[in-house]
């Protein structure tokens, strides 16, 4: 075996490395991901019922992109997100929450957050807002 040969073979073992070393550290974010949403989801999501109360008077906004803006004009009173949503779409809402001291309560799916809030779809995460 030459030299070449030597090197074309670790330069093989070394792609499979990355690859596999991606895989994992892929997988653990995920398993972090899943044991931070367990240790938020301290207190049993509510039911429909309970957002409909909650949310009863109070002007709603759906969506990740709507409840930016609505951080932005500092009009978020209360949070909703859906347990079975997309950590990547709730993780950064809760962040804002957090920063912005906004309570958080969680709703059991997102097909009874749109409904709560009158869209036909599911809602990931929705807000109630005050008036401008």
């Amino acid at each position: 075996m030459n030299t070449l040969e030597t090197v074309g073979q670790g330069r093989e073992i070394w792609k499979i490395y990355r690859i596999f070393l991606l895989i994992f550290v892929d997988f653990f974010k995920k398993m972090l991901i899943i044991i931070i949403r367990m240790d938020i989801i301290k207190d049993k999501p509510m039911a429909l019922k309970e957002v409909l109360r909650a949310i009863s008077g109070k002007r709603m906004v759906a969506g990740a992109k709507q409840i930016r803006k609505a951080f932005t004009s500092g009009i978020v009173s209360h949070v909703f997100l859906a347990v079975d949503a997309d950590p990547n779409v709730t993780e950064p809402i809760l962040t804002l929450c957090q920063l912005h001291n906004t309570e958080v309560a969680w709703v059991r799916s997102m097909t009874d957050l749109g409904h709560a809030c009158g869209i036909e779809v599911g809602a990931a995460a929705a807000a109630a807002v005050n008036s401008h």
